[in-house]
């Protein structure tokens, strides 16, 4: 420090803090938001803080100053962090006959209230489906009146099985044995279930919706909201995540069938929750993606809450991201097949 500018000592100073940060947030996966609810919420920031020390790591190498060190070295630490957050392409076999490919997608209501000045929005959601054509289809934020009809699919929840609350919708090209929801307590958001065959394999697919913060995303709405009633906001969701997260598991662990779980987290895969649903399956994003991941529209960071997990069971033969503006989250593919 004693050889570094006074503008430098600045860079250093917050660079020490931010790596600090970082640090402190690789033990958040481990830490229940029930008990420390509050440190819980630095997950949301965990994208931020990885590129954030990748920039002052950078800034030292161009000045070939020794400072570098920290980041990189609470970079290299959190190794896993970093390459959940980026991941370079790799080659697969996305033709094999015997793939499954599953699509999850938030769709906003279809746009049902125009947040999207674009008056086409349904009819193009509708029409990427046809044209993507995956075998299962997982719709969070999905409205009761306004359903969809695909072609070639099995309507499951489409038409809202009784007590299955609203918003949630699933699809699949294989017959569909049987199905249900989990009916997450006190709560808008749900998750459902259903058993579909293909050749002599049973397979459960879980759709979930996690906790929604209700937080406006929009940058210059999260400068003027008060940081004490956005923690205690946080805090209360993170909490009845993990609620969900365990009803999640609990209902997993009463069935033999190989499983997938897709949908939306509303929370990061650096968070408890992830960690929790995660547990023994496979990233189909770390295993296949390409790029940053990004599947909710924040202006600039590349924020992954979408997910698709999988059953080691399963090989992942491919993973794709589009970007395609047709809600606040992108629609995200899985490509998978059975090892027999």
């Amino acid at each position: 420090m004693k050889k570094l500018n006074f503008w430098n000592k600045i860079v250093f100073t917050i660079n020490s803090l931010v790596a600090f940060l970082l640090l402190i947030s690789y033990l958040l996966p481990y830490v229940p938001p029930k008990s420390f609810a509050t440190i819980s919420a630095l997950s949301l920031s965990v994208p931020i803080l990885i590129i954030l020390n990748i920039l002052f790591f950078i800034y030292w190498l161009l000045r070939v100053k020794k400072q570098l060190l920290l980041s990189l070295l609470v970079l290299v630490l959190g190794w896993n962090h970093v390459t959940s957050l980026y991941k370079f392409s790799s080659s697969l076999n996305e033709k094999d006959k015997d793939n499954i490919s599953i699509m999850s997608f938030n769709v906003r209501l279809f746009n049902h209230y125009n947040w999207i000045p674009d008056k086409s929005v349904r009819e193009d959601i509708i029409a990427f489906f046809e044209s993507e054509s995956p075998e299962v289809i997982c719709l969070q934020e999905y409205t009761r009146g306004l359903p969809i009809k695909l072609e070639g699919y099995n309507h499951f929840n489409a038409r809202y099985m009784k007590n299955v609350r609203p918003g949630m919708a699933m699809f699949s090209k294989y017959p569909i044995i049987n199905g249900g929801s989990l009916d997450f307590p006190d709560s808008n958001n749900n998750g459902l279930f259903m058993d579909i065959v293909k050749g002599k394999d049973t397979i459960r697919v879980y759709n979930v919706h996690l906790q929604s913060s209700g937080i406006n995303t929009d940058v210059e709405a999260l400068k003027n909201e008060p940081s004490d009633g956005l923690f205690s906001r946080i805090k209360n969701v993170f909490q009845k995540q993990q609620e969900q997260a365990e009803l999640i598991n609990q209902h997993r662990s009463e069935t033999s069938y190989k499983t997938i779980v897709a949908g939306d987290f509303n929370n990061t895969a650096h968070s408890y929750v992830y960690n929790e649903i995660k547990g023994d399956l496979l990233d189909t994003f770390e295993e296949a993606g390409n790029g940053f991941g990004r599947t909710f529209d924040f202006k600039f960071f590349p924020f992954r809450i979408d997910f698709i997990l999988v059953d080691e069971a399963f090989k992942v033969n491919g993973f794709k991201n589009y970007n395609k503006k047709l809600s606040d989250h992108y629609p995200i593919k899985a490509t998978i097949k059975l090892n027999q």
